[in-house]
Formats: C-alpha cells, sequence, structure tokens
C-alpha cells in the first residue's frame, strides 16, 4: 500500500470514528495540560498505531494521546486524533482528524479530515495541496480586513491593537484554522503550544497551498518531537506577524507554550 492511499484511508475510518461517538453530554476527563479527553481521542489514537505497526512496522507514531517506536526512526507518522477535543467534546462538531508523515523531521505528507463537512485535505510534497480533489491554493489577502485564527488568547488584545480592521478567529483548532489558510479563505492560523502533533500535517499542506509555515520565531523547525509553536499563513502577511509575535514574546515569556492556559 502506498503512502497516499493508506493515509487517506485512515483518516475516513477516524472521521467515522470522530462523527459516530460525536453526541451531547459527552464524557470527558481533563488532562494536566487543563485540556479535555475523551474516548474517541484515545480509539482513534489506537487506530493510527495498530494500522501504521501493520502496514509499515519500520516506522513510528507520535500521537497526542500514545506513541510507538519514535526513537531512531527515520519515518514518524505524526497524529492528532482529534483536534479540536474541546469543542468536539461541548457539542460544536469543529475538528478534525490529523496525519503527517515525517522523515528526519521533515513532513512529506499530510492529511487533514473533517468528517462533519466531509472536507479531506491532503498534499504530499511537491505535489500540490487538494481539497477533496479540487487544487487549493492560499489566499493573497493583507491584514487590513483579513481574517487569522489566534489560538493564543492571553494576546489577542495586543493583536487586535495592532491590527483593528484584522479579525481574530479562536476556533480551539489550529488544524481547522490551518486548512482554512490552505484552502484560501483566511490570511493566518497561529499555534503558541510546543507538540508537533498539531503542525506536522499543516506544514506541508499550506507550503503545498503556496503558503508559508514556521515557529513563532519565523524560523523552520523539525516536526518528530517539541516545536516552538507554529505560524501558517499565505506567505503575505507571515513576516508582519512574526514582528509582533516577537514583541509578544519579549512581553509575555511565561504564557508561550504547555502552560500557556493553566488555570483558565
Amino acid at each position: 500500500m502506498d503512502y497516499k492511499d493508506f493515509a487517506v484511508g485512515l483518516a475516513k475510518k477516524a472521521g467515522r470514528e470522530i462523527k459516530k461517538n460525536f453526541v451531547y453530554g459527552m464524557k470527558k476527563e481533563w488532562k494536566d495540560n487543563n485540556t479535555p479527553i475523551t474516548k474517541t481521542d484515545i480509539a482513534v489514537n489506537k487506530m493510527v498505531i495498530r494500522e501504521v505497526k501493520k502496514y509499515f512496522p519500520n516506522h513510528g507514531i507520535l500521537g497526542e494521546e500514545e506513541s510507538y517506536g519514535v526513537e531512531g526512526r527515520e519515518y514518524l507518522w505524526v497524529c492528532d486524533p482529534v483536534d479540536g477535543t474541546v469543542p468536539f467534546s461541548h457539542g460544536m462538531p469543529i475538528c478534525t482528524f490529523s496525519l503527517g508523515l515525517v522523515k528526519n523531521g521533515q513532513p512529506l505528507l499530510g492529511v487533514v479530515y473533517d468528517p462533519f463537512m466531509d472536507r479531506l485535505y491532503f498534499a504530499q510534497k511537491g505535489k500540490g495541496a487538494f481539497l477533496n480533489g479540487k487544487r487549493i491554493r492560499v489566499s493573497k489577502a493583507g491584514m487590513e480586513k483579513g481574517v487569522v485564527n489566534w489560538e493564543w488568547t492571553f494576546t489577542k488584545s495586543e493583536f487586535k491593537a495592532q491590527y483593528p480592521k484584522t479579525f481574530g478567529l479562536s476556533l480551539c483548532s489550529f488544524v481547522y484554522g490551518g486548512m482554512l489558510v490552505a484552502s484560501g479563505e483566511i490570511a493566518a492560523s497561529l499555534y503558541s503550544w510546543t507538540y508537533a502533533h498539531d503542525g506536522a500535517a499543516i506544514k506541508v499542506i499550506v507550503e503545498e497551498a503556496g503558503g508559508k509555515a514556521t515557529d513563532v520565531y519565523g524560523k523552520s523547525q523539525r516536526y518528530d518531537g517539541r516545536i516552538k509553536g507554529c505560524l501558517v499563513s499565505n506567505g503575505k502577511v507571515h513576516n508582519e506577524i512574526i514582528m509582533l509575535l516577537k514583541k509578544l514574546l519579549v512581553k509575555y515569556p511565561d504564557k508561550f507554550g504547555d502552560s500557556q492556559n493553566k488555570g483558565n
């Protein structure tokens, strides 16, 4: 089985599990980082491990809830089983399944699936980005009257002060925001946590759609371990946002990374 067929098939299978389990009053527990976890997160993560071990036994899996064979592997499948667990577990259908294939830290392939809208995003390095088989590209919008998914809520007031004519979303799903960037709907999506599973698939999809993906300092990074946040954009607004982030990272150094939402 080739990588594309495997990734797309697994995304569809995961999507069926996500949609089947979507109900009001969903049972959830809370992790140490103050985010929820559901039986769906766990079940989908285990499904990915099982399928990768079956078809690609020499590959490792870096998952949000569980990993396998990460150390010393050239190839890693980097997975967020349910990106957007907060809205998903509170009755809002805003989430995706996200899976990236990474070689020596660099994403080669990414698939993101929204089972509620049946939107499947796919990209392979050097081959373009697609939504349900149709080529997609980033927008040419600037910050003026633009839209940005700002997943760093502590600094949203500073963002609004800097860009009063830019609308700031907080989807609670960086991956979903990234797909809106890739498909030309919004200008950028920002993520200030340090988990590679939220950035691996997005990087290749956004870049193949003509956009740009870096850490929050504007630098390239690996996606097989901890990352330094992530900014994906249409490219036009990238440096402008990075300049603002550099100021905010100096002003609020203790609000960046895994501890940002604890106690909120």
